[in-house]
């Protein structure tokens, strides 16, 4: 069974509150008992961390290095300026997938980029909760069919 860090950050809570024309109107606790099944039906083992703070996120990273098969990151607007963030995620050397919600190519300019993607093995974003079963789904292949199955 692959462990997974899955970690969502600054404003992730407020899912379902916040902008609801972008990420519409389940909550953060549905998509996160969602997430639970999804990684359950494909034998992973995922824990799930959400943080506002990104010393606290950076920390949470570095927890993961020797014991995280794998990191699944929606980092928010952290996305966008954190090169502290882009250089935790390289320094663990953990395979990461960025995740989004929305897709940051069609929103505001400065949502156009993204300081995390060069370290990230992949990047999915635009099918809203549903970014994260890719990603689930993406890991799952990238480890390969039999060793999830450790």
């Amino acid at each position: 069974m692959k462990r997974i860090l899955f970690i969502l950050g600054p404003n992730l809570n407020l899912v379902g509150i916040r902008d609801i024309s972008t990420y519409g109107t389940e909550n953060a606790e549905s998509i996160n008992s969602d997430v639970r099944i999804w990684a359950e039906e494909m034998d992973i083992d995922i824990e799930i961390y959400q943080s506002n703070h990104e010393g606290d996120i950076i920390d949470k990273i570095h927890s993961a290095y020797g014991n995280k098969d794998g990191i699944i990151i929606n980092a928010g607007a952290l996305t966008h300026y954190s090169y502290a963030l882009a250089d935790a995620i390289s320094s663990v050397h953990i395979p990461t997938v960025e995740t989004h919600m929305s897709n940051i190519g069609a929103r505001e300019e400065f949502r156009r980029k993204s300081v995390i993607s060069p370290v990230c093995v992949g990047t999915i974003a635009g099918f809203g909760k549903y970014s994260y079963y890719l990603a689930l789904r993406a890991f799952s292949e990238y480890f390969g069919k039999d060793s999830c199955n450790e």
